[in-house]
């Protein structure tokens, strides 16, 4: 069925890609600067901080689904925004879904840098975005696998995905909750196929992330 160029299936991909490259791309910056953040400077309650981000990475999808849904809906503080059932909604459920381990992964990242760097840059004269820059720079293939790995979280989640953007045909179905509905409708066909792309994706993914891990260590 992949190689038949169904309309159908092939606009499933394009909802998955669009919907999860647009929320990492939104989230990369943001996150990867609370991790420099969380690594780089002291201040009163930070472990609590990154208790509450490494807490957050195990949150189920569909909590974070019925959270999202209780806030759009129509008797929600942002009903009248009319974004639930879309794919703006999707955008932010997973963002909420791949920040966390981003912002963890980006302070595991930084924190592998000897602060010394920091601090010598900040002695040189570098102002803090350049000294900052300087440091995403050493760290840089870790970061890259945060994005993988913050990448490869939100492409296969179902929970979330289907409770706000509710799987409807062409503009919210995306992969995994087209496989959920086709499987409970007995089309293993159509199921299968869209299955094959997410275990082809998560071996794409995976020696991604294996040749970026094996180039940062021998840097």
């Amino acid at each position: 069925m992949l190689f038949s160029w169904d309309a159908e299936l092939w606009s499933i991909i394009g909802v998955s890609f669009r919907v999860s490259t647009m929320a990492i791309l939104l989230s990369a910056i943001p996150a990867i600067l609370v991790g420099f953040l969380l690594a780089m400077t002291d201040f009163p309650g930070r472990w609590i901080v990154i208790a509450v981000f490494n807490a957050l990475m195990a949150v189920p999808t569909v909590v974070i689904g019925l959270t999202l849904y209780l806030l759009l809906s129509r008797s929600g503080p942002f009903g009248e925004m009319h974004l639930l059932f879309s794919q703006p909604a999707m955008v932010i459920g997973q963002i909420l879904l791949c920040f966390p381990v981003l912002v963890c992964m980006s302070h595991a990242a930084f924190q592998g840098i000897d602060r010394r760097a920091w601090e010598t840059a900040r002695t040189l004269g570098a102002h803090c975005a350049r000294a900052s820059v300087t440091l995403a720079c050493e760290a840089r293939f870790a970061l890259l696998a945060a994005l993988l790995a913050g990448f490869s979280r939100i492409i296969s989640e179902v929970g979330c995905s289907m409770m706000v953007g509710g799987n409807i045909l062409g503009y919210s179905r995306n992969i995994p909750t087209a496989i959920a509905l086709e499987t409970s409708k007995g089309e293993f066909a159509q199921g299968i196929a869209l299955g094959f792309v997410l275990l082809l994706l998560a071996l794409v993914l995976n020696f991604a992330l294996a040749s970026v891990r094996g180039k940062g260590q021998l840097v």
